[in-house]
């Protein structure tokens, strides 16, 4: 496998295998990081498949990362799922959990389980999105304060402060449902 620094300066490049190694390098955690923030697979595929293409559109134009490559893809990724709710209109779906037919053993355990993750997600939507990021990067990545400053671009000591203030307000919440 090819050093980071190494494979970065043949991404810039067009290096055509310096970038699908990046993609194999950061689509896993990318997907997942989104995944977090929209809550539905196909449509965290498609948005992590528009990251990569946006980050190989900013390569071929020489809009490059400044300081950390991963930072800047979680930015990327970051602001395609803001874009992505701005453009939604609000919709109530209600989705069929192949875990809840699935769970023919304890099926009581498993509704249980799904409301509470459930509530969960939507005490969680009510948070502010940088309040909502934080949490994504922090507990879902499992990012340190410093990680999640680069890719917030806000100092170490703001994003401790964010994540405090975060934690704080879902506990109201969680606790007045």
């Amino acid at each position: 496998m090819t050093n980071e620094h190494t494979l970065l300066e043949r991404a810039r490049q067009c290096d055509e295998a310096a970038l699908g190694e990046l993609y194999d390098r950061y689509a896993t955690r990318i997907y997942a990081y989104i995944y977090r923030r929209v809550g539905d697979a196909y449509l965290a595929e498609d948005l992590t498949g528009d990251v990569f293409v946006r980050m190989i559109q900013a390569v071929q134009a020489e809009r490059l990362w400044h300081t950390s490559f991963q930072a800047w893809l979680y930015r990327i990724a970051h602001n395609l799922v803001v874009d992505y709710y701005r453009r939604r209109p609000p919709v109530t779906e209600l989705e069929l959990d192949e875990r809840l037919v699935a769970a023919e053993d304890d099926p009581a355990s498993a509704v249980a389980e799904r409301l509470f993750y459930r509530s969960l997600r939507a005490a969680i939507s009510r948070l502010t999105s940088d309040q909502q990021q934080v949490l994504a990067l922090r507990f879902g990545e499992g990012m340190k304060a410093r990680e999640a400053a680069e890719v917030m671009n806000k100092s170490t000591g703001a994003i401790e402060a964010l994540q405090h203030r975060a934690l704080a307000t879902l506990r109201r919440i969680l606790e007045r449902e």
